[in-house]
């Protein structure tokens, strides 16, 4: 890959594979967001900003960071896959403060910082909430996709660990394949929830099965918008956490941005709100107010710094009526859910 040369000059380098046929889409939603955060910004620009988009995520991010060096950029903020970012934390030499998008494992190079949307830290805080309602069991119902597994495995380890204390355990795993008769001896158990590792075109399909007095969790996977209330009649009880930017258009944050016009779809608007704040943790970078200006009351969430990485906590939520509402319930019978419907012989 050649990149052209330029006349070098202080700049935000935005390295996104806008021009990628299979990651283009999510790239360029990502840089949406930033310029939205950009251009609503109340104080003057530092810096111009310079998008990097010809390059291959798989082989030549490193060329690229090297390049928007070269040119000047004070501040880098991307890759966005977990391939392009785990090629750039094996680099050593990180001279400006850089955000990479997206989250990996390992030791890193001081000024390297990540930030994302890692769905596991989700399932970490849906197995947290359901520690805070005083329940001991879970069962968790997977469907065998990467996805799914990921889901699970960080429910599990957030829910046996000992930061909870040793009381709580695993009462069962259930993969559902389609066939409902899987949950037909599921009942009512006291102290015991359900975590749906699953996306919400299966959650859909699961939850009618489950017994009303039994706590449904699961992850932001479930919630596609209170557009489809029907659809999301079948999902009420289910409680789950997301974006403040999804749920709470009266959030301080998120009412100083524009949202993108039309409305894209909710994985899509998950990704703007990343833009957005993946601007103002690049003006706290640089600014070096990293340890005054955290957390920060995000669109995506309140965001904090543990080692290199920002950390979002989302808002919880449940289904009520077939919309999704603020706050996260009390683990017990809901007036607005239905009953459980009879599972017919396989």
């Amino acid at each position: 890959m050649v990149l052209p040369n330029i006349t070098p000059f202080p700049h935000i380098a935005l390295l996104l594979p806008v021009k990628s046929e299979i990651f283009g889409p999510a790239a360029n939603t990502v840089e949406q967001g930033f310029f939205a955060a950009a251009n609503s910004n109340s104080k003057r620009l530092m810096m111009p900003i310079r998008v990097y988009s010809d390059f291959d995520e798989n082989t030549s991010v490193v060329a690229a960071y090297r390049q928007a060096i070269a040119n000047g950029a004070r501040a880098v903020v991307g890759p966005l896959t977990r391939n392009g970012v785990s090629a750039l934390a094996a680099e050593k030499d990180i001279p400006v403060p850089t955000l990479a998008l997206n989250m990996v494992d390992g030791q890193f190079a001081p000024q390297l910082y990540f930030f994302g949307m890692a769905i596991e830290a989700e399932a970490r805080q849906v197995a947290q909430l359901a520690i805070q309602q005083g329940l001991h069991q879970a069962i968790i119902i997977t469907t065998n996709t990467p996805l799914s597994l990921r889901l699970q495995s960080a429910f599990e380890d957030e829910w046996t660990g000992s930061a909870h204390g040793t009381d709580r355990g695993i009462l069962r795993e259930i993969e559902y394949t389609g066939d409902p008769a899987v949950f037909a001896d599921i009942t009512d158990i006291t102290d015991t929830m359900v975590f749906l590792a699953a996306d919400a075109e299966n959650s859909r399909l699961i939850r009618p099965y489950l017994p009303n007095k039994l706590p449904v969790y699961a992850t932001s996977q479930v919630f596609t918008g209170n557009g489809n209330v029907l659809a999301n009649y079948d999902l009420n009880g289910v409680h789950f956490v997301d974006m403040p930017w999804l749920l709470q258009p009266d959030h301080p944050a998120v009412m100083i941005y524009p949202h993108p016009n039309p409305p894209l779809s909710a994985s899509r608007e998950r990704l703007y709100a990343l833009g957005i704040d993946s601007f103002r943790l690049i003006e706290v970078m640089l600014a070096g107010n990293i340890n005054t200006d955290l957390p920060l009351d995000g669109v995506s969430g309140q965001i904090r710094l543990n080692g290199h990485n920002f950390e979002r906590t989302a808002i919880p939520a449940v289904f009520a009526q077939g919309r999704a509402q603020l706050g996260d319930a009390p683990a017990s019978p809901s007036s607005q859910m239905f009953p459980a419907q009879a599972i017919s012989p396989p």
